[in-house]
């Protein structure tokens, strides 16, 4: 019964001691999954802590696999790296202090620039110890760079995506 009190200890003490954002010179880095019509792949994201409540950082997402109903599509068997991949500059308000639900918890909306599209998410991320959390981020386009009806491979990265996985402080 000690040493399980002990080990509850420790562990509130490291749970208090995360925190999802610390405001100018914070570092996040998460990798995860990314769900989206026609598609799944992995992706990246780098945030740096300009401010208090302001980060800024970069988002990448390569489309490992494509719909299978689709792959006898010639528009999406063309659909090589440049159709697959994705980059793009974030902006991020780090509203978790302002919100304080947790010190653990931080809900982030923001923009993105990219070589698709500008476009919007609203993310979330809880720490379990000081460096290592989950997070969850949704995205949606505002404005696509090509007017017009668009090809089946050129959807793949201009459509309302889904994004799952691990967060990490660096």
């Amino acid at each position: 019964m000690k040493n399980f009190i002990l080990l509850l200890t420790i562990l509130s003490f490291s749970a208090v001691n995360a925190q999802a954002y610390k405001g100018k010179d914070d570092n996040k880095f998460q990798v995860g999954a990314n769900f989206q019509e026609n598609g799944t792949g992995i992706n990246v994201s780098y945030d740096y802590g300009i401010g208090e409540n302001i980060s800024i950082g970069i988002s990448s997402t390569y489309l490992l696999g494509v719909n299978d109903a689709l792959t006898n599509n010639p528009l999406i068997d063309d659909a090589d790296f440049d159709n697959r991949f994705d980059i793009r500059a974030r902006f991020n308000a780090n509203l978790g202090n302002v919100i304080n639900v947790d010190d653990n918890f931080d809900v982030y909306p923001g923009l993105s620039l990219g070589l698709k599209n500008f476009g919007g998410h609203l993310g979330a991320r809880y720490f379990f110890t000081e460096g290592f959390g989950l997070y969850t981020e949704l995205n949606v386009p505002f404005a696509k760079y090509k007017t017009g009806t668009l090809t089946a491979a050129e959807t793949l990265h201009n459509q309302f995506t889904i994004n799952l996985g691990a967060s990490f402080n660096l």
